[in-house]
């Protein structure tokens, strides 16, 4: 079952301070170390914008074909899209400029997003048919009140606050009736799709497992009846046998560009020990992830003069589902770039047949990133290893 991570039993620092939007959407503050709720922001701002109502909870519809849900939230038609800064709404709110993040200063913010894919509703979802509720809960993740900050740019310290935040939302979010998986990610940069600059994330709570784990799963299953031997870490022990595909490897974690990478830039970070999601982390686990992640993010950036889009993807396990104790979180960081200058996109054969046809070996790019000098993340010495 998911520990509990809520209130001031977080690790590494205090709980989050709790507030709500005008529209009643609820706002948590998390505070670095040594910043808490008590010293940074003793009574939270209100948010005193007219908000319209919460639009209703989507629909969702079963594809019989390929067995997965798909959303219809039609209202994310008139979602903000990439605005000046000057009208960003996940900057720190000024006299003139009211956000969704109604204090004038904050360490990192997360709050249910305006324009849900799933939810607002939550509870037991309906039973039967192939046209439902698409329950669930969608928020967003603010890195920093910094517009033209960077995950890479962000230091040590705020790091490790955006950890502990993801792990006490995947904690929380686990335990919310209709929750079956719990997923965290970042989308960086105009080539991805994002609709804001400003450096943030996302987490969506699914009211059912998703495809791409469930595949994972069945995969694992198939690979113990087969071998008795357990998929996730026997792939971990071929990374780190063979080497070559090995980025950075820590006492706790190790990250490496996967044998059969899809994506032109892949990286896959994953922990020694067989955990299900964050909030099984220890504190020492976390501790090393910070790092590794941390430089894994800035060698990406350093293949490159500009900043290189991504996508930084946290599988967990499904909340309820049998196997959950076997399988181990992960993250997988792909990226579009394949040259300064280029771009992959999935065509006829990736995008209709699924079929992925790769443009340079995992090993090449294993290397590049490997020779790649990330900047020095203050405060350490660099991942244990």
């Amino acid at each position: 079952m998911v520990p509990a991570a809520s209130g001031a039993d977080l690790p590494g620092g205090t709980g989050p301070l709790r507030t709500h939007l005008a529209d009643g959407r609820e706002l948590l503050y998390f505070f670095d170390a040594g910043r808490t709720a008590s010293s940074a922001a003793p009574v939270p701002p209100p948010d005193t914008r007219a908000l319209p109502p919460r639009p209703g909870t989507p629909r969702m519809r079963y594809d019989r074909l390929l067995g997965e849900w798909i959303s219809y939230a039609e209202h994310r038609q008139t979602r903000t899209h990439l605005p000046p800064a000057s009208e960003c709404p996940l900057c720190p709110s000024a006299p003139g400029h009211a956000t969704e993040i109604p204090a004038a200063g904050y360490d990192v913010a997360v709050f249910e997003n305006r324009f849900p894919a799933f939810g607002p509703g939550t509870g037991p979802g309906e039973s039967g048919g192939t046209e439902v509720l698409a329950i669930g809960r969608c928020e967003v993740v603010a890195f920093a009140p910094e517009h033209q900050a960077s995950f890479t740019g962000l230091t040590l310290e705020r790091v490790r606050t955006v950890i502990r935040a993801w792990t006490h939302r995947t904690a929380e979010l686990s335990r919310v009736p209709g929750v079956e998986q719990v997923f965290i990610f970042e989308n960086r940069g105009a080539d991805i799709g994002v609709t804001l600059h400003h450096p943030h994330g996302q987490i969506y709570a699914y009211p059912f497992p998703a495809p791409r784990t469930l595949r994972q799963l069945e995969s694992a299953q198939s690979y113990h009846a087969e071998t008795g031997g357990d998929l996730f870490q026997d792939l971990l022990a071929r990374e780190l046998q063979e080497g070559s595909r090995v980025v950075v490897r820590g006492r706790r974690w190790t990250a490496y560009v996967p044998y059969a990478a899809r994506m032109p830039l892949e990286v896959h970070v994953v922990p020694h020990r067989q955990v299900p999601d964050l909030a099984s982390l220890t504190d020492s686990e976390r501790e090393e992830l910070s790092v590794l992640y941390l430089d894994v993010l800035r060698r990406i950036d350093a293949l490159y003069p500009t900043p290189t889009p991504y996508i930084a993807a946290w599988y967990q396990a499904p909340v309820n589902h049998p196997d959950r104790d076997t399988y181990r979180l992960h993250l997988q960081v792909t990226s579009p770039r394949r040259a300064e200058n280029k771009l992959k996109y999935l065509a006829g054969s990736e995008a209709a047949m699924g079929a992925f046809i790769a443009d340079v070996s995992p090993e090449a790019t294993a290397a590049r990133l490997r020779d790649a000098a990330p900047a020095a993340i203050a405060g350490t010495a660099g991942v244990p290893s």
